[in-house]
């Protein structure tokens, strides 16, 4: 029923069982997954998925808090389920909380301990770190019988990597929208008017000592707006995660521009705007709405010929340089040192809060591009078209490689990209799509990328300015490869709306 660990020729079986929705199989290239759609036709079954549940209390009020809670108690109106967010006395959140309608007088907000002992599911949304540091408490304050929900399985790989676990009283279950809080929220809200708006997400069922897990994990995800929901396990889904972060969600993508965008300025001349045109808007642009409708190779079918070698040629020599720093990422993720890396570097925030990203000239060029758009989408440049496709299908080829079902293969190096992280730096700059992302993405960004532009400037420009000969192989591997076909089914369950940003 999971995603398991198979060789390339074997078939995967995501299967699994619900009394409350209908359950879908689809078929993705060689693999046949289970989903459930979402939509708000669905809101009616949310009190049968939560039987049994009166308080839902959402610990934090970070990323994801906000969004899923608001998105939970609009969806739960019409049922007398009680969402009800918990935050530490005297946090900076408490004014947010009650800004967004969570108060004490109206009993939705309260101190974190006692929220968490008197509800009966309790979404554990602060940040990683924190997680580590509390968990304990968690565990000991929770009710015999109380459901646990992770939108991220950091404390799973933190618990695995000093041989403990969650305890055996509760049933633990993941949903992770494939998406930061923000779209969570503003695609949730987009989905009033357009049924099935929302974030995919993927759900986990960990423990389940009742028989009541999975129709808990599907209602939330259902509650939070998911279009349509796919099986993963805890385990298969931190690594994919904070590994898909590092590569092309975040990491991969920032190097990705600071290399082009200096390439084109100081050894091809253009001028800074047309540099940062040809390097982040056509990214954020062209390849991300073809990508999100068409698939990756359209990108390389919709040039002409000499684009199109100009594609395969820095494809061929960027693929390996940006498979060799996300291989690496993958160890350090499944190994643990990734998520101990992330704990540390919380601890320094107080002398050394997160620095600012977004301060050079190209970034400030930037501010002036957007300024003076004019709505119509820039002409794809094949050697940026090249370089992205190249470290995607990376991405693709690692997760693949490593046993990941192929829906969370595309939503963590695809989807979750084109729809929910591109659109905030086509919007506002690399520092406000990374920014609004947790803590966990936003510490490896800036960990990852300079390996990104590092390895792209010396190894992937290096070989294609002294001309050396395209990897043939490697561009008939991306034809063929079977990553199209799985996107192309995923594309029809895209919702019909784009995100919506503003102010």
């Amino acid at each position: 029923m999971y995603c398991y660990h198979y060789i390339e020729e074997e078939k995967m079986d995501v299967t699994f069982t619900s009394n409350v929705f209908e359950t879908e199989v689809i078929t993705l290239a060689d693999t046949r997954e289970m989903i459930v759609r979402g939509g708000r036709d669905k809101f009616p079954l949310l009190a049968r998925a939560f039987d049994g549940i009166r308080q839902i209390g959402v610990i934090g009020w970070g990323s994801q808090g906000p969004a899923q809670a608001q998105n939970l108690r609009d969806s739960l109106e019409h049922t007398d389920i009680r969402v009800k967010i918990g935050l530490r006395s005297g946090s900076s959140s408490m004014a947010s909380a009650r800004e967004a309608g969570f108060t004490e007088e109206n009993g939705t907000l309260g101190e974190m301990y006692e929220v968490v002992a008197e509800s009966d599911m309790v979404l554990l949304l602060i940040s990683d770190a924190a997680q580590i540091d509390h968990y304990e408490k968690v565990f000991a304050s929770m009710k015999d019988g109380a459901t646990l929900g992770l939108s991220h399985g950091f404390l799973l790989g933190h618990l695995e990597s000093i041989g403990k676990y969650f305890p055996k009283n509760i049933n633990v279950v993941g949903v992770c929208p494939k998406g930061m809080g923000p779209s969570v929220r503003n695609l949730y809200v987009q989905g009033k008017e357009v049924n099935g708006a929302g974030i995919n997400t993927s759900f986990a069922v960990e423990q389940d000592i009742d028989g009541k897990a999975t129709d808990q994990a599907l209602g939330w995800a259902v509650a939070v707006g998911a279009p349509y929901v796919f099986m993963t396990t805890l385990g298969s889904e931190y690594r994919s995660d904070i590994f898909g972060e590092r590569g092309i969600l975040l990491g991969a993508v920032h190097g990705i521009v600071e290399a082009l965008y200096r390439r084109f300025v100081m050894q091809e001349g253009m001028a800074a705007e047309q540099a940062f045109t040809d390097s982040v808007e056509n990214i954020t642009g062209p390849l991300s709405h073809t990508i999100s409708r068409d698939g990756i190779l359209a990108v390389y079918e919709q040039l002409d010929v000499a684009g199109k070698k100009i594609f395969e040629k820095i494809y061929s020599h960027a693929y390996r340089p940006a498979f060799d720093i996300l291989l690496e990422i993958y160890d350090e993720v499944s190994s643990g040192n990734e998520i101990r890396s992330v704990y540390l570097a919380g601890k320094s925030f107080v002398r050394f809060p997160l620095g600012k990203i977004d301060g050079t000239s190209m970034w400030q060029v930037g501010e002036k591009v957007r300024a003076t758009r004019s709505g119509a989408m820039p002409k794809v440049n094949p050697f940026t078209a090249g370089l992205y496709c190249a470290v995607m299908m990376a991405q693709i080829d690692l997760l693949i490689e490593n046993g990941h079902c192929l829906s969370e293969v595309a939503n963590e190096s695809v989807i979750e990209a084109v729809d929910s992280l591109n659109p905030y730096m086509h919007f506002k700059g690399v520092a406000f799509m990374v920014d609004n992302c947790s803590t966990t993405a936003r510490l490896g960004s800036r960990k990852w990328a300079p390996r990104f532009d590092y390895n792209i400037v010396q190894q992937a420009f290096v070989d294609y300015d002294a001309d050396r000969p395209v990897n043939e192989k490697l561009i008939e591997a991306l034809k063929s490869h079977k990553i199209h076909s799985a996107l192309a089914v995923c594309a029809t369950m895209r919702p019909s709306v784009d995100i919506s940003l503003s102010e």
